[in-house]
């Protein structure tokens, strides 16, 4: 099941603890707690997730990867279907994304959603 569907992306996205699914902005966006990790776009089937710095510069070079719309001075990227980066590849990134968002909350949040 392809990440760029909306039932791979729920089913990629659930198996984080304390995430919540919902739908927003025409598009099913990914929380932990209750700040985004991720999102795919209804319309376009773009994936987006935040990025390092570092990351974002080498992503948004290559074909099919563009800055994300309202998200990008965040760091956010948006990844078309049919990019070079492979499943595995996006995976990471979108476990990333998770560690980097969730590392945001606070300690007492953290313990409450089951985050290690």
């Amino acid at each position: 099941m392809s990440i760029f569907t909306r039932d791979g992306f729920s089913a990629f996205a659930s198996k984080y603890p304390g995430t919540s699914l919902v739908d927003q902005w025409d598009s099913c966006i990914a929380k932990v707690g209750d700040k985004v990790f991720a999102l795919l776009t209804d319309k376009e089937c773009h994936l987006a997730f935040k990025v390092s710095e570092e990351t974002f510069e080498i992503l948004t070079s290559l074909d099919g990867v563009s800055q994300a719309p309202y998200f990008a001075k965040r760091k956010w990227v948006a990844v078309e279907p049919g990019t070079a980066l492979s499943e595995a590849e996006l995976s990471e990134y979108l476990d990333r994304s998770y560690r980097a968002v969730s590392a945001g909350l606070t300690r007492k949040l953290r313990t409450e959603l089951g985050i290690a």
